[in-house]
């Protein structure tokens, strides 16, 4: 875990070390990071909104000859990829219906099937916009989306403009403001402000929520 943790902090560190030792490499390294984080279920601790960044202040540094386009173009695919892969696992767990087991341990309901697939035939679409910009919820919206049994072309409507937006966002955040002197030498504050951030949507809905629950 402290591992983990030293990798999300210092991300900025690690991936230029990678580059200095593996090149053009890193490509492929951010494919498999958004990846996974976006489509395996089991892996939702790994770095995704200080990690475009941090792909993006790679990119603005001439000395890695990165493409920025590329990384976005790629950070997107992998998006997508891994989205689609954790929807349609919840959607094959959904079809087999009340007794399946989720990771072998956990029983799927059958009164919880209904009531995520009202609750995503309702407020799907905002989630899945929303979710793409929460650390750990992102990981889960998909695979919930597809237990949910949300209708799939809407799905992947919001999924897709939320994965442009998302790795774009982030990744020319970075690009620009990246390599400023301040954000290298605070670079573990920059993540913290970023994972803050990130979490506003919460707050904001739960807040909503509340509010309109008393009324």
């Amino acid at each position: 875990m402290k591992e983990i943790i030293d990798f999300v902090l210092h991300i900025n560190e690690h991936l230029q070390t990678f580059v200095q030792d593996y090149g053009t490499l890193i490509y492929l390294l951010l494919f498999l990071i958004v990846f996974a984080e976006t489509g395996l279920v089991v892996t939702p601790f790994l770095p995704g909104d200080s990690l475009l960044f941090a792909a993006g202040a790679l990119a603005a540094n001439e000395a890695n000859e990165l493409n920025v386009t590329l990384i976005i173009v790629l950070l997107i695919c992998a998006a997508l990829l891994g989205d689609n892969i954790n929807y349609f696992i919840g959607r094959f767990l959904a079809k087999k219906g009340e007794g399946a087991k989720l990771f072998g341990v956990f029983t799927i309901r059958k009164d919880y099937l209904d009531k995520t697939h009202v609750f995503y035939e309702k407020h799907g679409a905002r989630t899945i916009i929303i979710a793409r910009f929460v650390p750990i919820v992102r990981t889960f919206a998909p695979f919930v989306a597809g237990i949910g049994n949300m209708n799939y072309r809407k799905y992947i409507i919001y999924c897709v403009v939320g994965a442009i937006v998302w790795v774009t966002m982030l990744t020319m955040a970075g690009y620009m403001f990246g390599n400023i002197d301040w954000v290298k030498k605070n670079f573990e504050l920059v993540v913290f402000c970023i994972i803050g951030v990130s979490l506003l949507p919460v707050f904001i809905e739960f807040l909503k929520h509340k509010f309109s629950s008393k009324k």
